[in-house]
């Protein structure tokens, strides 16, 4: 299957806080609050959320399109994501920017503070699903400059091309009316639990409503897994114990690089979810959203650890 995905690509600088940051706020103060958080460390990592997404796929044997604009600063970056296997040919140099930056600092029960500068994302809207030489089977519709957010699945309608929205991150900037028109004929929605009581405040559609305009929900709930809803069905997707928690950067990014590996290969909901959800382990065991690493035969054992597969995901050895 030829999935394209499109979104944010960004180096990310990573900060770890010792302490917690539910006992720095004054609720009395919120509204004039001022704080500075002194870190014990620092790490810039490979990240953005479309080849977050890509790099999981691939490591998992797929070769999946990333559609993205870049800043002059990406060379190295690409030229690593094309040894893992991305297809970068799509990814567009935007000349005189850098490439987008995301600042995150997480405490030490894994509740992260984070900002984003858009840099060469802010191109994004210039690419066209029009100008594709090969029409993809589904498009990935991630965070993005908010134009293209409007733009890509505008173009997936005209086209008839399958898309996934994910808007994630920019759930908070965009309009209920803005949410609910690329909800519309959207072949899946992804968000987490708090994402999803957003979109559902600002459409004002509860589930069964989404359910009406959005063929398959996929809600994520951190400790508490996943759940994925149809008009007909509701598969609960559980979690993988970690063998450690380093970092929570990413660990959607990489559920939703396993589900779609599942799906690819033409697998059920249940099964999609079990490989979305030992990816996100991965992870999160890991420094960084592709700091983690597996060859497919250590997966697939890992995996049979914890769900029973009926040899199916024998697929993945080929």
């Amino acid at each position: 299957m030829d999935i394209l995905i499109t979104g944010s690509v960004a180096f990310d600088y990573l900060m770890t806080f010792p302490g917690l940051f539910e006992e720095q706020f004054l609720p009395e103060r919120l509204k004039s609050i001022s704080l500075s958080f002194l870190v014990d460390s620092m790490s810039k990592q490979r990240g953005g959320i479309a080849p977050n997404i890509a790099y999981t796929m691939a490591l998992l044997g797929q070769r999946p399109r990333v559609m993205a604009t870049v800043g002059e600063d990406f060379e190295e970056y690409g030229r690593w994501l094309e040894s893992t296997g991305v297809d970068t040919s799509l990814m567009k140099v935007v000349p005189g920017l850098f490439t987008a930056s995301f600042f995150a600092t997480t405490d030490r029960s894994s509740a992260q503070i984070a900002s984003f500068y858009p840099g060469a994302m802010g191109e994004a809207a210039s690419q066209s699903l029009n100008d594709l030489k090969r029409k993809p089977d589904l498009v990935i519709v991630s965070p993005n400059s908010p134009q293209a957010m409007m733009k890509f699945p505008a173009e997936c309608r005209e086209l008839s091309i399958k898309y996934l929205y994910d808007p994630s991150q920019q759930v908070l900037r965009l309009e209920g009316h803005e949410l609910a028109r690329d909800m519309e004929g959207a072949h899946f929605l992804f968000c987490n639990d708090y994402e999803f009581g957003l979109i559902s405040k600002k459409t004002g559609w509860d589930l069964k409503q989404m359910l009406d305009h959005v063929q398959i929900v996929v809600v994520t709930r951190g400790k508490d897994g996943a759940d994925l809803y149809t008009n007909h069905e509701q598969v609960h997707i559980p979690t993988v114990p970690e063998e450690k928690i380093v970092d929570p950067t990413g660990v959607g990014d990489a559920f939703r690089g396993g589900f779609l590996t599942g799906y690819a290969l033409g697998l059920d909901w249940k099964l999609c979810g079990e490989i979305g959800s030992l990816a996100a382990v991965y992870c999160l065991e890991q420094r960084g959203p592709q700091g983690h690493a597996y060859t497919r035969p250590e997966f697939v054992d890992r995996f049979r650890r914890h769900f029973e597969d009926g040899s199916k995901l024998d697929i993945l050895l080929k």
